[in-house]
């Protein structure tokens, strides 16, 4: 993979050496609320960067990490597309950093990898992020009803996004 830029970030392929960063990222209450994680967030992330056919960025704003976005792929060909997700520091929340993030990694997923359709999966009650990706150009497809557990133990909605290259907004 190479480094990505986009008008504010950087996107660079994640390494061992970014985890002590990104797991005190994850470790954030607004982070963990969302991605969740045991006690030891290191090793899950460790465990994630192993995981054959995920592809993660760490997102650099400066010199400064403050976050990851990841992509995966449906090979099928005639179903082929690319899914994605990202956590960021909440110290960049509302600053356009997520909204870069997205749209860089979408354009090299449009321009350089040539997909046609790209999805998203956020929880259906994260309207913040869901207006990020709706500024790239996500639009809503549907509901995907009790889709994840929560912290809680109770089941919570998704919201299936999807982008075609066409709508994409640069």
């Amino acid at each position: 993979m190479t480094e990505l830029l986009g008008a504010v970030v950087r996107l660079r392929p994640t390494t061992l050496r970014d985890v002590p960063a990104l797991a005190a990222i994850r470790a954030t209450p607004e982070v963990r609320a969302r991605w969740r994680g045991s006690e030891d967030l290191e090793s899950e992330i460790r465990a994630d960067l192993a995981h054959a056919g995920t592809n993660s960025f760490t997102i650099f704003e400066g010199e400064r990490i403050v976050g990851m976005i990841q992509w995966h792929s449906e090979d099928e060909p005639d179903y082929r597309h690319a899914g994605m997700d990202i956590f960021l520091d909440p110290a960049v929340h509302g600053r356009g950093v997520g909204t870069d993030a997205i749209r860089t990694l979408a354009c090299h997923l449009v321009d350089d990898l040539h997909y046609h359709r790209l999805v998203i999966d956020p929880a259906a009650d994260n309207a913040a992020a869901i207006r990020c990706y709706e500024k790239v150009g996500f639009k809503p497809v549907g509901i995907m009803r009790q889709y994840e557990r929560g912290a809680d133990g109770t089941w919570h909605d998704g919201l299936l996004m999807d982008l075609l290259a066409a709508e994409l907004v640069r």
